[in-house]
């Protein structure tokens, strides 16, 4: 069809004398603008299917209260009628991928996964409320929706607000038959000289003192300026809490993680935070946004943690985040996952402002997990690099990154 060229004066004029002129008389108005992109509007899903994969370990690892000879993850692929493939990931505890395979995979066939908001109540309407399904789920329908609409995630919500995200190590698990007192201190110093600036060691396992007289000879083998941070993983009573968070503040800790039993409700972490002044963080647990604004009115953490493939998804992550800000309660979300869910967590943390307006304000950090998994590296086609302590937010549609779906075989459990 041939096209007429309008300038916009002639529209202006046009429009104030209430008639289009001349060779105008034969465009409608919508063609006064460029025709809108084209969308695959009756873009339909075909497949949803669940990978189960285990990668053994040489050492037992892990965290005060339990070590594993496995790393597990559980990856959730879409496919449409197009063709285009998303990606998701999440854990399956407590039947997630029973819930997926048996709930929402026959609620999401023959829909259009462009249809975000219908599809988002579907999930959470299909399970009573299974957020580590919803998540796998939700991750794998922002994939697909944003390779079909030709833009990253962050671009769904806007646009990134920084390009690179600061990321700390997750490492010093605790490790059988390895003492702390020589690896952790060696580790440490290990990580700093790949270019770390942020570390984070578990902690709680071994008597107070012990752990302490670790962490002292950690602080000295990495010196003042890195930042350090622990984690508890629910190994204190809230005593020892209180006794070990006062030590931590001495050696200039940036936070403390988790060192009350989460439960179902994060029990007695209001009271520990008002007794600390140490910065308490905890939240990888919570389920969705409901469970987190209580949290944030009772002001249970002073740095709030919600996991995009343990909490909803990266919808779910996002609002609790911006609902945290409004409680002047820095989101900064929890990421011990494979290549997915960093790209996811990239996606959102790309998308948060720093934490103030103040030149020297801090800005969401990234948990980088640097224990042994496959799951992180190798199953995807271009790993993450860190760069002077940074990650790079991946720009490519959806996540930004692709899965080498020839290797999954080799770590697929069932």
């Amino acid at each position: 069809m041939n096209r007429v060229a309008i300038s916009r004066r002639d529209v202006l004029r046009s429009l104030a004398l209430g008639t289009l002129a001349g060779p105008a008389l034969a465009v409608s108005p919508r063609r006064l603008w460029a025709d809108p992109v084209d969308r695959p509007s009756a873009l339909k899903i075909t497949n949803v299917e669940t990978f189960a994969l285990r990668h053994k370990l040489p050492k037992a690892i892990g965290v005060s209260i339990a070590l594993t000879e496995f790393r597990t993850a559980l990856l959730v692929k879409i496919t449409t009628d197009s063709g285009l493939v998303g990606w998701g990931e999440t854990a399956d505890i407590a039947g997630a991928r029973a819930t997926i395979e048996e709930r929402l995979k026959p609620a999401l066939i023959g829909q259009n996964p462009l249809e975000h908001r219908k599809l988002w109540r579907t999930l959470w309407g299909a399970n009573f409320g299974e957020a580590r399904a919803v998540a796998g789920v939700d991750v794998a329908l922002h994939d697909v929706r944003g390779k079909a609409l030709g833009l990253s995630v962050a671009e769904l919500y806007g646009g990134r607000v920084r390009e690179r995200i600061p990321a700390y190590a997750a490492a010093m698990n605790y490790t059988a038959g390895v003492d702390p007192e020589q690896q952790y201190p060696a580790e440490a110093a290990e990580l700093v000289a790949r270019g770390f600036k942020a570390l984070k060691m578990r902690t709680g396992r071994f008597d107070i003192r012990r752990d302490l007289a670790v962490l002292t000879k950690v602080r000295e083998a990495v010196g003042p300026d890195i930042r350090l941070l622990t984690d508890g993983n629910g190994a204190f009573t809230f005593p020892q809490a209180i006794k070990f968070g006062k030590e931590l503040e001495k050696l200039d800790f940036y936070c403390f993680e988790e060192p009350l039993p989460q439960g179902l409700n994060y029990a007695g972490y209001d009271e520990l935070a008002r007794e600390l002044d140490i910065a308490l963080a905890g939240g990888e647990v919570l389920e969705s946004r409901s469970q987190a604004k209580d949290h944030l009115m009772k002001r249970s953490f002073d740095i709030i943690q919600p996991d995009v493939i343990l909490c909803g998804g990266i919808a779910e992550v996002l609002f609790i985040a911006e609902m945290a800000r409004l409680f002047s309660v820095p989101c900064v979300p929890h990421c011990w996952s494979g290549a997915l869910g960093i790209a996811a967590t990239l996606q959102v943390q790309s998308l948060l402002p720093p934490f103030t307006h103040g030149h020297t304000a801090d800005e969401p950090m990234l948990e980088l997990d640097t224990a042994e998994s496959p799951f992180r590296e190798l199953i995807v086609k271009q790993p993450f690099k860190l760069e002077q302590g940074y990650i790079r937010v991946p720009t490519g549609p959806g996540l930004g990154i692709e899965i080498d779906e020839d290797r999954l075989g080799a770590y697929t459990a069932s």
